[in-house]
Protein backbone atom coordinates (compact mmCIF):
# COMPACT_ATOMS: atom_id res chain seq x y z
CA UNK A 1 0.00 0.00 0.00
CA UNK A 2 1.56 3.29 -1.11
CA UNK A 3 0.69 6.18 1.23
CA UNK A 4 1.62 9.81 0.47
CA UNK A 5 1.48 12.81 2.79
CA UNK A 6 1.34 16.14 0.96
CA UNK A 7 3.37 19.31 1.56
CA UNK A 8 0.76 21.75 2.89
CA UNK A 9 1.55 21.89 6.58
CA UNK A 10 5.30 21.73 6.02
CA UNK A 11 5.10 25.01 4.11
CA UNK A 12 3.10 26.61 6.92
CA UNK A 13 4.94 25.44 10.05
CA UNK A 14 8.57 25.38 11.01
CA UNK A 15 7.30 23.91 14.30
CA UNK A 16 3.75 23.17 15.35
CA UNK A 17 1.28 20.59 16.56
CA UNK A 18 -0.16 19.57 13.19
CA UNK A 19 3.21 19.05 11.49
CA UNK A 20 4.46 17.13 14.54
CA UNK A 21 1.37 14.91 14.36
CA UNK A 22 1.98 14.10 10.68
CA UNK A 23 5.64 13.28 11.33
CA UNK A 24 4.85 11.04 14.31
CA UNK A 25 2.17 9.30 12.26
CA UNK A 26 4.16 8.85 9.04
CA UNK A 27 7.18 7.37 10.84
CA UNK A 28 5.04 4.75 12.57
CA UNK A 29 2.87 3.94 9.55
CA UNK A 30 6.08 3.32 7.57
CA UNK A 31 7.16 0.73 10.16
CA UNK A 32 3.97 -1.34 9.69
CA UNK A 33 3.92 -4.35 7.39
CA UNK A 34 2.79 -3.66 3.85
CA UNK A 35 3.05 0.13 4.08
CA UNK A 36 5.21 2.24 1.74
CA UNK A 37 5.23 5.85 2.93
CA UNK A 38 6.41 9.10 1.38
CA UNK A 39 6.18 12.71 2.54
CA UNK A 40 6.20 14.87 -0.58
CA UNK A 41 7.46 18.26 0.57
CA UNK A 42 9.77 19.98 -1.93
CA UNK A 43 11.67 22.98 -0.47
CA UNK A 44 9.85 22.98 2.88
CA UNK A 45 10.58 24.95 6.12
CA UNK A 46 9.74 22.29 8.71
CA UNK A 47 12.26 21.29 11.40
CA UNK A 48 10.64 17.95 12.27
CA UNK A 49 11.24 16.59 8.76
CA UNK A 50 14.97 16.76 9.45
CA UNK A 51 14.43 13.59 11.50
CA UNK A 52 12.43 11.85 8.75
CA UNK A 53 14.76 12.32 5.78
CA UNK A 54 14.36 8.69 4.70
CA UNK A 55 10.66 9.40 4.06
CA UNK A 56 10.91 12.91 2.58
CA UNK A 57 10.98 13.87 -1.08
CA UNK A 58 12.31 17.41 -0.79
CA UNK A 59 14.64 19.59 1.24
CA UNK A 60 14.44 22.26 3.93
CA UNK A 61 15.08 25.85 2.87
CA UNK A 62 18.01 27.07 5.00
CA UNK A 63 17.28 29.96 7.37
CA UNK A 64 13.65 30.40 6.23
CA UNK A 65 11.04 30.60 9.02
CA UNK A 66 8.11 31.71 6.87
CA UNK A 67 7.83 30.66 3.25
CA UNK A 68 7.02 33.49 0.80
CA UNK A 69 3.68 33.12 -0.97
CA UNK A 70 5.32 32.82 -4.38
CA UNK A 71 7.53 29.94 -3.25
CA UNK A 72 4.59 28.28 -1.53
CA UNK A 73 2.60 28.32 -4.77
CA UNK A 74 5.50 26.91 -6.74
CA UNK A 75 6.04 24.28 -4.07
CA UNK A 76 2.42 23.13 -4.15
CA UNK A 77 2.61 22.80 -7.94
CA UNK A 78 5.78 20.71 -7.58
CA UNK A 79 4.09 18.62 -4.89
CA UNK A 80 1.17 17.94 -7.21
CA UNK A 81 3.44 16.84 -10.07
CA UNK A 82 5.64 14.68 -7.81
CA UNK A 83 2.67 12.87 -6.27
CA UNK A 84 1.23 12.20 -9.72
CA UNK A 85 4.54 10.58 -10.67
CA UNK A 86 4.63 8.56 -7.43
CA UNK A 87 1.08 7.27 -8.06
CA UNK A 88 0.17 6.55 -4.42
CA UNK A 89 -2.84 4.46 -3.54
CA UNK A 90 -3.88 6.90 -0.82
CA UNK A 91 -3.11 10.55 -0.06
CA UNK A 92 -3.41 11.84 3.50
CA UNK A 93 -3.87 15.59 3.09
CA UNK A 94 -1.97 17.40 5.83
CA UNK A 95 -4.13 20.54 6.05
CA UNK A 96 -7.03 22.35 4.41
CA UNK A 97 -6.04 23.06 0.79
CA UNK A 98 -8.86 24.17 -1.54
CA UNK A 99 -7.67 22.09 -4.51
CA UNK A 100 -7.09 18.41 -5.18
CA UNK A 101 -3.43 17.41 -5.57
CA UNK A 102 -1.94 14.20 -6.90
CA UNK A 103 -3.63 11.53 -9.02
CA UNK A 104 -7.42 11.64 -9.07
CA UNK A 105 -7.64 7.86 -8.63
CA UNK A 106 -5.93 7.99 -5.21
CA UNK A 107 -8.18 7.66 -2.17
CA UNK A 108 -8.07 10.63 0.21
CA UNK A 109 -8.00 10.99 3.98
CA UNK A 110 -8.14 14.26 5.90
CA UNK A 111 -7.61 14.90 9.62
CA UNK A 112 -9.79 17.59 11.21
CA UNK A 113 -8.10 18.78 14.39
CA UNK A 114 -10.80 21.07 15.75
CA UNK A 115 -13.81 23.20 14.87
CA UNK A 116 -12.65 26.31 16.74
CA UNK A 117 -13.08 28.68 13.78
CA UNK A 118 -16.65 27.53 13.34
CA UNK A 119 -17.58 27.51 17.04
CA UNK A 120 -15.80 30.76 17.98
CA UNK A 121 -15.73 32.91 14.80
CA UNK A 122 -15.50 36.12 16.81
CA UNK A 123 -11.94 35.29 17.84
CA UNK A 124 -10.71 35.19 14.23
CA UNK A 125 -10.26 37.67 11.38
CA UNK A 126 -13.40 37.70 9.19
CA UNK A 127 -11.17 37.29 6.14
CA UNK A 128 -9.67 34.04 7.48
CA UNK A 129 -10.35 31.40 4.83
CA UNK A 130 -9.63 28.39 7.05
CA UNK A 131 -13.30 27.42 7.57
CA UNK A 132 -14.12 27.57 3.85
CA UNK A 133 -10.99 25.66 2.82
CA UNK A 134 -11.59 23.09 5.59
CA UNK A 135 -15.10 22.39 4.29
CA UNK A 136 -13.80 22.00 0.73
CA UNK A 137 -11.17 19.51 1.92
CA UNK A 138 -13.72 17.60 4.02
CA UNK A 139 -16.12 17.31 1.09
CA UNK A 140 -13.31 16.14 -1.20
CA UNK A 141 -12.03 13.47 1.22
CA UNK A 142 -13.14 9.83 1.01
CA UNK A 143 -12.81 9.61 4.77
CA UNK A 144 -12.22 12.07 7.61
CA UNK A 145 -10.34 11.42 10.85
CA UNK A 146 -11.29 13.57 13.84
CA UNK A 147 -8.99 13.71 16.84
CA UNK A 148 -11.83 13.58 19.37
CA UNK A 149 -15.48 12.60 19.58
CA UNK A 150 -16.33 16.25 20.30
CA UNK A 151 -14.65 17.37 17.07
CA UNK A 152 -16.53 14.65 15.16
CA UNK A 153 -19.84 15.77 16.62
CA UNK A 154 -19.12 19.42 15.84
CA UNK A 155 -18.26 18.52 12.25
CA UNK A 156 -21.55 16.64 11.92
CA UNK A 157 -23.56 19.43 13.56
CA UNK A 158 -22.00 22.36 11.70
CA UNK A 159 -21.70 20.90 8.20
CA UNK A 160 -24.03 17.90 8.17
CA UNK A 161 -21.26 15.47 7.28
CA UNK A 162 -22.38 11.85 7.48
CA UNK A 163 -21.08 10.14 10.64
CA UNK A 164 -20.27 7.11 8.46
CA UNK A 165 -17.59 9.19 6.74
CA UNK A 166 -15.80 10.01 10.02
CA UNK A 167 -13.58 8.01 12.37
CA UNK A 168 -12.25 9.21 15.73
CA UNK A 169 -8.55 8.59 16.34
CA UNK A 170 -7.05 10.22 19.41
CA UNK A 171 -3.62 11.82 19.32
CA UNK A 172 -0.70 10.33 21.13
CA UNK A 173 1.75 12.41 23.12
CA UNK A 174 5.43 12.33 23.89
CA UNK A 175 6.99 15.74 23.25
CA UNK A 176 8.72 15.77 26.63
CA UNK A 177 11.33 13.55 28.30
CA UNK A 178 9.85 10.99 30.69
CA UNK A 179 9.84 11.53 34.41
CA UNK A 180 12.62 9.76 36.30
CA UNK A 181 14.45 10.01 39.59
CA UNK A 182 17.47 11.73 38.03
CA UNK A 183 15.51 14.99 38.16
CA UNK A 184 14.49 14.74 41.80
CA UNK A 185 17.14 17.23 42.90
CA UNK A 186 16.84 19.59 39.93
CA UNK A 187 17.28 23.23 40.95
CA UNK A 188 13.92 25.06 40.96
CA UNK A 189 13.27 27.21 37.89
CA UNK A 190 10.98 29.45 39.96
CA UNK A 191 11.85 30.21 43.57
CA UNK A 192 8.26 30.20 44.88
CA UNK A 193 5.36 27.79 44.63
CA UNK A 194 3.56 28.36 41.33
CA UNK A 195 0.64 27.48 39.08
CA UNK A 196 1.61 26.81 35.46
CA UNK A 197 -0.09 27.97 32.25
CA UNK A 198 1.35 26.82 28.89
CA UNK A 199 1.06 28.20 25.35
CA UNK A 200 -0.67 31.08 23.53
CA UNK A 201 -2.78 33.36 25.71
CA UNK A 202 -5.24 34.99 23.33
CA UNK A 203 -8.91 34.54 22.51
CA UNK A 204 -10.55 31.22 23.31
CA UNK A 205 -7.49 30.11 25.31
CA UNK A 206 -9.05 32.24 28.08
CA UNK A 207 -5.89 33.45 29.80
CA UNK A 208 -7.79 36.64 30.65
CA UNK A 209 -10.26 34.54 32.65
CA UNK A 210 -7.41 32.82 34.46
CA UNK A 211 -5.95 36.18 35.47
CA UNK A 212 -9.31 37.23 36.88
CA UNK A 213 -9.74 34.00 38.84
CA UNK A 214 -6.20 34.17 40.20
CA UNK A 215 -6.56 37.84 41.19
CA UNK A 216 -9.93 37.18 42.88
CA UNK A 217 -8.28 34.99 45.52
CA UNK A 218 -5.89 36.67 47.91
CA UNK A 219 -5.08 33.22 49.28
CA UNK A 220 -3.91 32.13 45.80
CA UNK A 221 -1.64 35.05 44.94
CA UNK A 222 -0.11 35.02 48.41
CA UNK A 223 0.47 31.26 48.24
CA UNK A 224 1.83 30.97 44.70
CA UNK A 225 2.97 32.79 41.55
CA UNK A 226 1.27 32.35 38.17
CA UNK A 227 3.87 31.23 35.61
CA UNK A 228 3.16 31.40 31.87
CA UNK A 229 5.37 29.30 29.59
CA UNK A 230 5.66 30.19 25.89
CA UNK A 231 3.35 32.51 24.00
CA UNK A 232 5.89 35.34 23.94
CA UNK A 233 6.50 37.98 26.55
CA UNK A 234 3.60 39.59 28.37
CA UNK A 235 2.15 42.35 26.22
CA UNK A 236 1.68 45.92 27.50
CA UNK A 237 -2.07 45.24 27.54
CA UNK A 238 -1.59 42.10 29.66
CA UNK A 239 0.64 44.00 32.07
CA UNK A 240 -1.99 46.70 32.34
CA UNK A 241 -4.62 44.03 33.04
CA UNK A 242 -2.43 42.58 35.81
CA UNK A 243 -2.10 46.00 37.43
CA UNK A 244 -5.81 46.73 36.95
CA UNK A 245 -6.69 43.54 38.84
CA UNK A 246 -4.65 44.72 41.80
CA UNK A 247 -1.83 42.20 41.34
CA UNK A 248 1.84 42.97 41.73
CA UNK A 249 3.62 42.46 38.44
CA UNK A 250 6.02 39.96 39.99
CA UNK A 251 3.09 37.59 40.70
CA UNK A 252 2.63 36.86 36.97
CA UNK A 253 5.83 35.59 35.33
CA UNK A 254 6.45 34.65 31.68
CA UNK A 255 9.19 32.13 30.77
CA UNK A 256 10.33 30.59 27.51
CA UNK A 257 12.62 27.78 26.38
CA UNK A 258 12.58 24.28 24.99
CA UNK A 259 11.02 21.01 26.07
CA UNK A 260 13.57 20.49 28.86
CA UNK A 261 12.61 23.79 30.48
CA UNK A 262 8.92 23.01 30.13
CA UNK A 263 9.45 19.54 31.59
CA UNK A 264 11.16 21.08 34.61
CA UNK A 265 8.26 23.48 35.12
CA UNK A 266 5.71 20.66 34.95
CA UNK A 267 7.67 18.71 37.57
CA UNK A 268 7.89 21.65 39.96
CA UNK A 269 4.47 23.29 39.57
CA UNK A 270 1.76 22.96 42.20
CA UNK A 271 -0.59 22.34 39.27
CA UNK A 272 -1.06 22.91 35.56
CA UNK A 273 -4.06 25.10 34.62
CA UNK A 274 -5.92 24.69 31.29
CA UNK A 275 -8.63 27.39 31.12
CA UNK A 276 -9.41 27.07 27.38
CA UNK A 277 -13.03 27.53 26.30
CA UNK A 278 -12.65 24.84 23.62
CA UNK A 279 -10.04 22.35 22.39
CA UNK A 280 -10.21 19.83 19.58
CA UNK A 281 -7.99 17.53 21.62
CA UNK A 282 -5.45 19.13 23.96
CA UNK A 283 -2.01 17.56 24.47
CA UNK A 284 -0.67 19.78 27.33
CA UNK A 285 -2.76 18.07 30.04
CA UNK A 286 -1.25 14.73 29.00
CA UNK A 287 2.24 16.22 29.14
CA UNK A 288 1.51 17.49 32.64
CA UNK A 289 0.20 14.09 33.78
CA UNK A 290 3.28 12.32 32.40
CA UNK A 291 5.53 14.49 34.58
CA UNK A 292 3.57 14.16 37.80
CA UNK A 293 1.81 17.52 37.62
CA UNK A 294 -1.84 17.78 38.78
CA UNK A 295 -4.26 19.10 36.13
CA UNK A 296 -6.90 21.79 36.69
CA UNK A 297 -9.00 22.31 33.57
CA UNK A 298 -12.21 23.66 32.08
CA UNK A 299 -14.98 21.40 30.84
CA UNK A 300 -14.87 23.04 27.38
CA UNK A 301 -14.78 21.15 24.08
CA UNK A 302 -12.99 17.79 24.13
CA UNK A 303 -11.08 18.45 27.38
CA UNK A 304 -13.22 16.14 29.57
CA UNK A 305 -13.01 13.45 26.87
CA UNK A 306 -9.21 13.55 26.97
CA UNK A 307 -8.59 14.21 30.67
CA UNK A 308 -11.33 11.94 32.05
CA UNK A 309 -11.28 11.62 35.84
CA UNK A 310 -7.68 12.89 36.06
CA UNK A 311 -8.56 16.59 36.27
CA UNK A 312 -10.08 19.05 38.71
CA UNK A 313 -12.76 20.72 36.57
CA UNK A 314 -14.37 24.13 36.45
CA UNK A 315 -17.09 25.47 34.17
CA UNK A 316 -15.65 26.91 30.93
CA UNK A 317 -15.71 30.71 31.06
CA UNK A 318 -16.88 30.83 34.71
CA UNK A 319 -14.33 32.84 36.72
CA UNK A 320 -15.78 31.97 40.12
CA UNK A 321 -15.86 28.26 39.32
CA UNK A 322 -12.22 28.50 38.22
CA UNK A 323 -11.21 30.35 41.39
CA UNK A 324 -12.72 27.65 43.57
CA UNK A 325 -10.98 24.85 41.64
CA UNK A 326 -7.62 26.64 41.80
CA UNK A 327 -7.95 27.22 45.54
CA UNK A 328 -8.99 23.65 46.25
CA UNK A 329 -6.06 22.07 44.43
CA UNK A 330 -3.45 24.61 45.52
CA UNK A 331 -4.38 24.20 49.19
CA UNK A 332 -4.70 20.39 49.35
CA UNK A 333 -1.71 18.11 49.02
CA UNK A 334 -4.01 15.08 49.16
CA UNK A 335 -6.03 16.37 46.21
CA UNK A 336 -2.87 16.95 44.20
CA UNK A 337 -1.57 13.48 45.02
CA UNK A 338 -4.85 11.90 43.93
CA UNK A 339 -4.89 13.83 40.64
CA UNK A 340 -1.32 12.72 39.87
CA UNK A 341 -2.22 9.06 40.48
CA UNK A 342 -5.30 9.29 38.26
CA UNK A 343 -3.22 11.05 35.59
CA UNK A 344 -0.73 8.19 35.42
CA UNK A 345 -3.60 5.76 34.82
CA UNK A 346 -5.20 8.02 32.21
CA UNK A 347 -2.00 8.17 30.17
CA UNK A 348 -2.28 4.47 29.36
CA UNK A 349 -5.02 5.33 26.86
CA UNK A 350 -2.82 7.48 24.62
CA UNK A 351 0.23 6.75 22.47
CA UNK A 352 1.45 7.60 18.99
CA UNK A 353 1.76 3.86 18.27
CA UNK A 354 -1.95 3.41 18.98
CA UNK A 355 -2.75 6.47 16.87
CA UNK A 356 -0.78 4.98 13.97
CA UNK A 357 -2.42 1.54 14.23
CA UNK A 358 -5.93 3.03 14.25
CA UNK A 359 -5.08 5.35 11.35
CA UNK A 360 -3.66 2.44 9.35
CA UNK A 361 -6.94 0.61 9.92
CA UNK A 362 -8.76 3.57 8.32
CA UNK A 363 -6.41 3.40 5.32
CA UNK A 364 -6.96 -0.34 4.87
CA UNK A 365 -10.74 0.02 4.89
CA UNK A 366 -10.52 2.46 1.99
CA UNK A 367 -8.33 0.25 -0.21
Amino acid sequence: MKIAYDAQIFYEQAYGGVSRYICELAARIAALDGMEVSITAPMHINAYLEHQQHLVSGFRLPGVKRMPLSLRGAGMLMCDLMMRAQAPDLIHETYYFPYRMGPTRARRVLTVHDMIHERFPGYFDPTDRTPRFKLMAVQRADHVICVSERTRQDLVDVHGISPDKISVVHHGFGLLPPKNDDHADQAPLVQESFLLYVGPRGGYKNFAGLLQAYAASRELHERCVLVCFGGGGLTPQERETVRGLGLREDRVVQLGGGDQVLAGLYRQALAFVYPSLYEGFGIPPLEAMSLGCPVICSNGGSIPEVVGDAGAYFAAGDVESMRLALQQVASSENTRRELVARGMERLKLYSWDRCARETAAVYRKLL
